[in-house]
């Protein structure tokens, strides 16, 4: 699997699912029930690397923001549901986080910026296909997140660093 056919995969079940975080996770396992068991490890594999390089300070301030707080596993839920927005916000917020407020006009912290189960997709779809669970990737986890760390419940430093975002999310 390219990384073309991981984001068109991304995109149409995000459109068959209108946007829903929960039913996109169950069309994604259902689309890659239908390939081969190493094209879903292949799935697997490019899902985590973009779950790894979202792995960002300041990408974690703006889900704070977002979010109005953001655990370790709330982020982790976020990343996922980022992937899940597609190429475009998923590669402006990684470069920009800021830009987040431009990209998801109509984000909701009630129903938005939350996947969890996307992150499992290929696991399912793999254990449907072959009764196993998804072998081992073989990729190390980071130590902790990429970028300078910051105090991210300090509203001028938050102001500052995230501007669009503050003005839309900030208190």
């Amino acid at each position: 699997m390219y990384e073309t056919d991981f984001w068109q995969l991304i995109d149409e079940t995000r459109d068959a699912a209108e946007g829903d975080p929960d039913e996109q996770a169950d069309v994604l396992v259902e689309r890659l029930a239908q390939l081969t068991p190493d094209d879903v490890i292949d799935f697997a594999r490019l899902f985590e690397a973009r779950f790894r390089r979202a792995y960002r300070t300041d990408l974690w301030a703006a889900a704070h923001l977002m979010l109005d707080g953001a655990s370790e596993d709330t982020f982790d839920y976020f990343r996922c549901w980022l992937i899940g927005q597609g190429r475009e916000v998923f590669e402006g917020a990684v470069h920009q986080p800021d830009s987040l407020a431009e990209l998801v006009p109509d984000f909701d912290e009630e129903e938005d910026g939350d996947a969890e189960d996307l992150g499992y997709a290929a696991d399912e779809a793999y254990e449907q296909l072959t009764g196993l669970p998804l072998p081992d990737l073989g990729l190390d986890q980071p130590a902790g997140p990429e970028g300078e760390s910051f105090d991210f419940e300090d509203a001028g430093v938050m102001a500052k660093r995230l501007p669009l975002l503050w003005e839309r999310f900030g208190d």
